[in-house]
């Protein structure tokens, strides 16, 4: 019997976890590769294995449409943020089950995401897509107070910058449009916006024919570390039982609608002010980290299984919308930071991090012997613990002793050297 297959576009990261759940549901995955290069933060990554095809796609539509249509497929799913578009390219083309182009832009580009969802009358921060330094330090200056600077395409938290006058605007914004960001690419340009004070909450959905499930819900803890304001250094599980939790789905299923994701999974992110919910930017795809793992210890699914779900049986999908998640435990994870730099020689305190009641596991991004560098984005991350327990209260406490014991005494290095 010849199985299906789904293509999964740019199928790094998280997305491998994707791949196998396809495969035990009877079903092979084709990756399809966006561009010739894969970008370099995802080369250590790349696991070919976990595919029976891999096509690269080199600028031309209807010819990478073709050479998938031999395999088939049920679907195209976007695997990673740079994958977007071509997804919604080639589902078009192939008459497939997807978000359609008209809004791809919108989808992938930062200050048109929230033009578009401003459109369609939901609150959003207020912005300026940059020209110039003069009408930026201008813009700044009537604004006042502190205000985010960030590529309009990029991933994680890559080029963002907060800033509290004019001069570290017009400075950042220099900084930003001559970069070359994580993909590879020189910077398309930058946007600011106005700083949103408030809890940053990632909510995950998936949806199938325009209905949406929100497949779990993160709250995320941050810091100011190495010259480095807001700083993610956690995420902690949101219950649907915890008040704010309604709220944010209610704006999250209208941000999607706006920006018109009916097929698929998304990744929101959105600050709840006391004015109330606004979004930061979300990503039609999966959320990365390796969230997904922890969402199934704490509510018994996540973004993986739902996905494969929608779009092999979505007369479940549907029909399990609004029901309740399985588990009701808690989860959350810990992203560390390094304020230290050189050959790392080992972790001493990480026997007591693994000794915590609601350890789950650790990803080891520097290993003893490499180069450890201090920690001012997610690229410079040292390491992720995950950890899980049906006790809210052991998991917060947990997660606050690995906020203590991150620091100076975490890294031992192999020489006196701190620099």
């Amino acid at each position: 019997m010849n199985r299906g297959s789904v293509a999964v576009v740019d199928g790094f990261g998280s997305a491998a976890r994707l791949a196998k759940a396809f495969d035990a549901a009877g079903y092979d995955c084709v990756r399809v590769q966006s561009t010739v290069d894969v970008p370099g933060h995802y080369r250590s990554e790349l696991d070919l294995g976990l595919y029976i095809a891999n096509i690269v796609h080199i600028g031309d539509v209807d010819a990478t449409a073709e050479a998938l249509e031999a395999h088939r497929p049920l679907a195209v799913i976007a695997g990673a943020e740079q994958g977007v578009e071509l997804a919604d390219a080639l589902c078009e083309a192939a008459g497939l089950p997807g978000n359609g182009t008209a809004l791809s832009y919108a989808r992938r580009t930062k200050d048109a995401q929230v033009a578009t969802v401003a459109s369609a009358g939901l609150p959003t921060a207020r912005q300026l897509r940059v020209q110039q330094a003069d009408q930026l330090a201008a813009w700044h200056a009537d604004l006042g107070g502190r205000v985010v600077l960030k590529p309009i395409r990029s991933a994680r938290n890559d080029g963002v910058t907060m800033c509290d006058t004019p001069r570290e605007s017009v400075a950042a914004y220099h900084r930003i449009r001559s970069a070359i960001n994580d993909f590879g690419h020189r910077n398309e340009g930058v946007v600011a916006q106005e700083y949103l004070a408030g809890t940053e909450f990632v909510v995950n959905t998936v949806s199938g024919q325009g209905r949406h499930r929100v497949t779990d819900t993160w709250r995320y803890t941050k810091i100011d570390v190495n010259g480095v304001r807001d700083r993610i250094n956690g995420v902690i599980s949101l219950p649907p039982a915890d008040p704010r939790w309604p709220r944010l789905r209610h704006y999250a299923f209208a941000v999607l609608d706006a920006l018109g994701i009916r097929h698929g999974p998304a990744h929101l992110e959105i600050i709840l002010t006391a004015d109330g919910p606004r979004l930061v930017e979300v990503g039609a795809r999966l959320c990365g980290a390796d969230v997904a793992r922890y969402a199934v210890l704490a509510t018994g699914e996540s973004q993986i299984d739902r996905t494969v779900q929608a779009y092999v049986d979505g007369a479940a999908f549907l029909a399990d919308l609004d029901s309740p998640y399985r588990y009701d435990a808690h989860a959350a994870m810990a992203f560390l930071a390094s304020p230290v730099e050189g050959r790392l020689k080992a972790y001493p305190l990480l026997e007591q991090i693994e000794q915590l009641d609601s350890y789950q596991g650790m990803t080891l991004r520097v290993t003893p012997g490499q180069s450890l560098r201090r920690t001012v984005d997610d690229s410079s991350e040292p390491l992720t613990i995950g950890l899980a327990h049906d006790d809210a209260a052991t998991v917060e406490k947990d997660f606050q002793t690995i906020c203590y014991l991150d620091g100076y005494g975490f890294y031992e290095l192999e020489t006196d050297q701190y620099g």
